[in-house]
């Protein structure tokens, strides 16, 4: 996809730690009042007045944009920024307060999984924006802001649930079962607060379920990356400042891409750090993605995307 928009010059923003070139990776993203698709050329592709802060963002297969536009909105948008589908969750009745989404997926039936917190439920919504389905969740410390993180809907039907009040990633069943779960932990290091570096605890952020059946973790603010086995054992990670030159602060999203690289989120981690780095399995740094001028230092969702096609 190719959006014919007018760009703007920017500082350029890839900075390439290994001996090779960096990667020719776009950007899309939300912060600073703004979701944006910054290309390899340092140049601003596109961009919409966003004043939420996202905690998830999707380029979708037909080219449209889907982003969360407000506290309890999630929005579908074209290139040429018309909305074609919008879902804003409300309150059950059961739930006296606020609701608020931070994670959702459009799946292969063309129905979209919004995770709804404060009313403690995954619900799978029709493009006409009907519930079609709904799941109930286990929540032990209920709050309408940490009740989930990023969600995913895996390929068995299960779905992959982040618990920040909890601080643990629960698996379950098409019928809301809790079939698998990891709690996090502190590590070497005392629970601290604050969102930058200093802070230190377990509110966990994201989770997605690997090809091997191990689960990749981004620890929040456990400032780490983690990959735990069906038994919950840690078969790979990294940690704060195992990385020369990258302090992990609240770690967002993760994905591997088809090299076995991982692509992580940097959030609250400061301007003398990537918002988004790529990283080999032997933790070798091979791309990192700086840009204060666009994004701020609350860039949590984010996604990286193929170089543009003529």
């Amino acid at each position: 996809m190719r959006l014919l928009l007018s760009a703007v010059a920017l500082t350029f923003p890839f900075h390439a730690v290994a001996a090779d070139p960096a990667p020719a990776y776009r950007v899309l993203a939300q912060d600073k009042g703004h979701v944006a698709i910054v290309g390899a050329d340092g140049k601003v592709e596109w961009e919409v007045e966003c004043k939420h802060n996202s905690h998830d963002i999707a380029l979708l297969p037909n080219g449209n944009i889907l982003f969360n536009s407000g506290g309890a909105a999630v929005t579908e948008m074209t290139p040429k920024k018309e909305i074609v589908w919008k879902y804003e969750a409300k309150p059950t009745p059961a739930n006296k307060g606020r609701v608020e989404v931070h994670a959702f997926q459009r799946l292969a039936d063309g129905n979209t999984m919004v995770a709804e917190s404060g009313n403690r439920r995954i619900v799978e919504v029709d493009k006409d924006g009907k519930i079609v389905k709904e799941i109930a969740l286990t929540v032990n410390k209920p709050d309408a802001h940490r009740d989930t993180r990023l969600v995913r809907k895996l390929d068995s039907g299960n779905y992959l649930v982040c618990h920040e009040g909890d601080g643990c990633v629960r698996e379950y069943d098409e019928k809301g079962k809790v079939v698998w779960e990891y709690k996090l932990e502190l590590g070497s290091r005392p629970r601290s607060g604050g969102h930058g570096p200093e802070g230190h605890g377990v509110e966990v952020f994201s989770a997605i379920r690997l090809k091997n059946g191990n689960t990749l973790i981004g620890g929040g603010n456990n400032n780490r990356v983690l990959e735990v086995d069906k038994e919950g054992k840690i078969v790979w990670s990294i940690d704060q400042k195992e990385l020369p030159g990258i302090t992990l602060a609240w770690v967002t999203t993760v994905n591997v891409l088809p090299n076995g690289n991982v692509v992580v989120g940097n959030c609250h981690a400061g301007p003398d750090n990537p918002q988004m780095f790529e990283v080999t399995r032997e933790k070798k740094v091979v791309w990192t993605f700086k840009n204060f001028t666009v994004f701020g230092n609350s860039c949590a969702a984010s996604q990286i995307l193929p170089p543009a096609t003529p």
